[in-house]
């Protein structure tokens, strides 16, 4: 599991190289030839050409600071028995018997519909530091659910289920 974030890691810095090298060297080109068809005020490949590098500045100091966020991950302080960051988990709804997959991911890699979620969620908040077996109610905008974990990976790649405790 902790490929993940070496994975993420790598990706960062993959794009984020890729976004210098369009800062310093390929933008600043197209906006010396679009200087050079004259009057800027009219001039539409001028603008783009700042849009973007407006843009890519931007990206930059996102991905510069999330790529110094994974940096600081201190992995001997996540628990290696526990929810926690990076951890995977099968939880069953109590209330509809509906079984869902959730990973606990950054903020940058949040999406829902795919079952990645953050700590400071409100599932998250109310799964942190639980373990294989235990029931948690967690309070979301659309009342109150009732979960029961059934699995646990954790980002050390340790393997936790409902089914081996008993």
């Amino acid at each position: 599991m902790s490929n993940n974030i070496e994975d993420n890691r790598d990706a960062l810095k993959k794009e984020l190289e890729k976004l210098k090298y369009e800062f310093k060297i390929e933008l600043p080109k197209k906006i010396a030839e679009a200087r050079a068809y004259g009057d800027l005020r009219e001039n539409a490949e001028y603008h783009a050409a700042r849009e973007r590098q407006s843009f890519v500045k931007a990206r930059i100091g996102q991905l510069a600071d999330q790529l110094s966020k994974l940096n600081n991950i201190d992995l001997s302080r996540i628990s290696s028995d526990c929810i926690g960051f990076g951890s995977t988990i099968i939880v069953i709804d109590n209330d509809s018997g509906e079984e869902l997959e959730l990973s606990f991911v950054s903020p940058n890699e949040v999406n829902p519909s795919e079952g990645k979620i953050s700590l400071s969620s409100p599932i998250g908040q109310a799964l942190n530091n639980k373990s294989v077996g235990d029931v948690v109610v967690v309070d979301i905008p659309a009342g109150k659910r009732t979960f029961l974990v059934q699995k646990l990976i954790t980002i050390h790649g340790n393997i936790f289920d409902i089914a081996e405790k008993e």
